[in-house]
């Protein structure tokens, strides 16, 4: 029952919801964010009362925060604090920020393959993964969709330098915590402006694609006192407002280390309010200043899956057709598909498939279906 307005670009299968009643022209918060700041704001003062904005990728919360006080003339939003902020977007500024703070973290060093060589990565204990400081295309393209590639020792990582250096892209070398990606776990929150915890879940990730370092197509809400501990503490010393999620590996012996903390909406939102906690809801109340609705737990066990991604990842590990697609029917929730809302999934498929559709009415870019956007209600 909620009006939705969509910016994303050409081909997003949000576009083709029906909760979205109206789409605005694309444009690239990146490339283009002065444009888009007046775009937004000249259609937030033209609604009755300000519209709710909530935002969906890095891109995105680093664009709202920069310009959030021209944005808050016509819109309602939660966001951290600003220096918070550019400290958890950037990798280098957030294991600085980590190692003041003392949270969680493995020994890493921030390196720029253009100026500096293999042998600074002093320091990381072997193996490690390297990964850049921010998301970028050129990234994707040399580790094959990998947000993280695996370098066991000194040797390896001087065989990859030179592709690193052609990329441009400054990277953090980082000590690897063993295990496969079903080890990361995830703490989710909700913290009001004042400070109090309004909603929490933890979860864990049940397959990626590519199977390492990949984007999450399975994920599993879980019931772990120790994750949900250790996320309240980080996020006490944080400081942090908003929203946010907080991913964990459990290294051999049990302990958890701290990979990264997104402050914005992700996917996982979904699977919670399928499981029967709607935090974006909760986020609303607020925001429009009417009392907030119950935040019931979270139904352990409630499952989400990305199907275009995890039918690969289910195929390489050995998983039998028939058994996956059981698997599948029996899931609280499946990105970009509903039985009352299933033409996001279809239209998509669709429109990889021809020429992109052209959006017949006038919130970013799209690494998966959803991700990545900016949306206002």
């Amino acid at each position: 029952g909620i009006a939705t307005t969509l910016l994303a670009p050409e081909g997003q299968a949000a576009r083709y919801s029906r909760a979205v009643r109206g789409t605005l022209p694309w444009i690239d918060p990146v490339q283009a964010p002065d444009s888009l700041v007046e775009r937004l704001v000249a259609y937030g003062q033209a609604q009755a009362e300000p519209p709710v904005l909530f935002y969906e990728d890095d891109a995105a919360l680093v664009f709202v925060s920069r310009h959030r006080d021209q944005l808050r003339q016509a819109f309602r939003f939660v966001v951290p604090d600003a220096g918070l902020v550019e400290d958890l977007a950037d990798k280098g500024r957030f294991q600085a920020l980590a190692r003041k703070l003392k949270l969680p973290v493995a020994p890493a060093a921030v390196l720029d393959p253009a100026r500096q060589n293999p042998a600074d990565a002093a320091g990381v204990a072997w193996p490690a993964i390297v990964k850049p400081l921010r998301k970028a295309s050129r990234w994707m393209a040399l580790s094959g969709g990998r947000k993280a590639l695996r370098v066991d020792d000194q040797a390896a990582l001087a065989a990859l330098w030179p592709a690193l250096a052609a990329t441009g892209l400054p990277v953090l070398v980082q000590s690897l915590v063993p295990g496969p990606e079903t080890r990361i776990e995830s703490y989710h929150v909700y913290v009001d402006e004042r400070g109090h915890t309004a909603a929490e879940f933890t979860g864990r990730k049940i397959r990626t694609w590519p199977l390492e370092y990949g984007d999450s197509c399975a994920l599993t809400i879980s019931d772990a006192p120790d994750v949900a501990a250790k996320g309240r503490d980080v996020v006490r010393r944080l400081k942090l407002r908003g929203l946010a999620k907080l991913d964990f590996k459990r290294a051999p012996d049990g302990s958890l280390v701290l990979l990264e903390v997104n402050a914005r909406c992700t996917l996982w939102l979904h699977l919670a309010a399928a499981a029967g906690l709607n935090i974006p809801a909760l986020v609303m109340d607020d925001l429009l200043g009417v009392p907030r609705r119950d935040a019931p737990a979270a139904k352990p066990g409630a499952t989400l899956v990305k199907p275009w991604l995890d039918w690969k990842a289910a195929r390489r590990l050995g998983v039998p057709p028939h058994k996956w697609l059981a698997w599948v029917a029996r899931c609280d929730a499946i990105s970009a598909f509903a039985w009352d809302d299933p033409m996001p999934l279809v239209g998509a498929g669709v429109g990889r498939l021809g020429p992109r559709r052209v959006a017949a009415t006038a919130p970013a870019p799209g690494a998966g279906l959803v991700e990545e956007s900016v949306a206002t209600r």
